[in-house]
């Protein structure tokens, strides 16, 4: 068979691929109907892990490379979702770290919808404007996100997934501005902290604002040629801007651990954590006790952090993770036994763990 044959084999069984893909396609958006019409959540992160089990099996008998299938088959789903119309939350503007995370998480063919505020994010969802948030809870140099954890409290939604991302932080200016022109660095509090060490010798003012990509947009919609931000590589190629300097955070292990936010947590997958919070009494050993019911049931706590009841000074709740499913029968006896010991006690959500 000469190579023209063979190319022409080649576009037949893409067409009949791309074909195949959109029916695919159409079959999801029937499915996001149905699951809208009987107000359950669209995203399941169970059926997906099934789905690339099942393809990676066909690719093993077929001798051909399964995490091959299995990425390819990431972005087909990814585009199945955007179809079935998965919309996305997070604060901040396109670029964001948030809007990053976003789509490591849910792929690239989401609809994202930047909000001003955490506490927009929350409303959004909690309003049903979109299906999922996505908040950072946690950073690995600077700790906890505490507003995120008083607004879980609050809040009726649940968590029904994590992801991680890895923070690299670039200086960001408009392309006529040279590296020994800026005056002035606009960012986060939180990214300028992080970038110490880089910014010092650059001797500049150092000018916090609500968000890292904001501060790009903002030197380029105001003319701004004697001022850089630290914002994301994506955030310089969204507002068309250059980066002056790549990777100048102080410590590269900066990642930032995101909840994803929903109406209902996610069923077990085999591999989740479960997040709570509660209170117990003022009294010795009253914190000890509940712990000690964790390990006696070889639960693995991950997290355990306090934060002001905001109702009595000096009293505290405790927010924790666990590993492991709300419905396992060892998770499921330690929280009843919570329910029964502590004054409060709230299941935040599991989840299928961070990869």
């Amino acid at each position: 068979m000469s190579l023209e044959d063979l190319r022409k084999k080649i576009d037949e069984a893409d067409a009949r691929i791309v074909r195949l893909i959109a029916e695919r396609m159409r079959i999801a958006e029937k499915i996001g109907e149905e699951k809208r019409g009987q107000g359950k959540q669209i995203e399941d992160l169970a059926r997906e892990e099934k789905v690339l089990e099942n393809v990676k099996n066909i690719a093993r008998q077929e001798k051909i490379s399964q995490e091959g299938i299995a990425t390819i088959y990431r972005q087909i789903m990814s585009a199945s979702k955007s179809v079935e119309g998965i919309v996305v939350a997070f604060q901040g503007e396109l670029g964001a770290y948030s809007e990053e995370a976003t789509l490591q998480h849910f792929g690239p063919l989401i609809q994202v919808k930047p909000c001003e505020t955490l506490d927009d994010v929350f409303k959004v969802v909690e309003q049903g404007k979109a299906q999922f948030g996505i908040v950072p809870i946690e950073n690995s140099l600077e700790g906890s996100i505490s507003q995120v954890y008083d607004l879980l409290l609050d809040s009726s939604l649940r968590v029904s997934g994590e992801t991680e991302l890895r923070v690299v932080h670039c200086l960001i200016a408009r392309p006529e501005t040279r590296l020994e022109l800026v005056k002035k660095v606009y960012s986060h509090p939180q990214a300028l902290g992080q970038c110490r060490a880089f910014l010092k010798h650059l001797n500049c003012e150092l000018i916090p604002t609500y968000d890292t990509a904001g501060s790009v947009k903002m030197i380029k919609e105001k003319g701004i040629t004697d001022g850089a931000a630290v914002a994301s590589s994506r955030a310089a190629e969204i507002y068309g801007m250059q980066i002056l300097a790549r990777e100048i955070e102080d410590n590269p292990n900066n990642f930032t651990r995101f909840f994803i936010l929903a109406q209902q947590d996610s069923p077990p997958s085999g591999n989740d954590k479960t997040s709570i919070v509660f209170s117990v009494s003022h009294r010795p050993g009253a914190l000890y006790e509940f712990l000690k019911e964790l390990a006696s049931r070889k639960i693995n706590l991950t997290k355990i952090e306090s934060r002001p009841t905001r109702q009595k000074p000096w009293e505290y709740n405790f927010y924790l993770d666990f590993e492991g499913h709300r419905e396992d029968k060892a998770a499921r006896e330690t929280l009843d036994y919570l329910e029964k010991a502590a004054l409060f006690v709230k299941v935040l959500g599991s989840y299928p763990r961070a990869k």
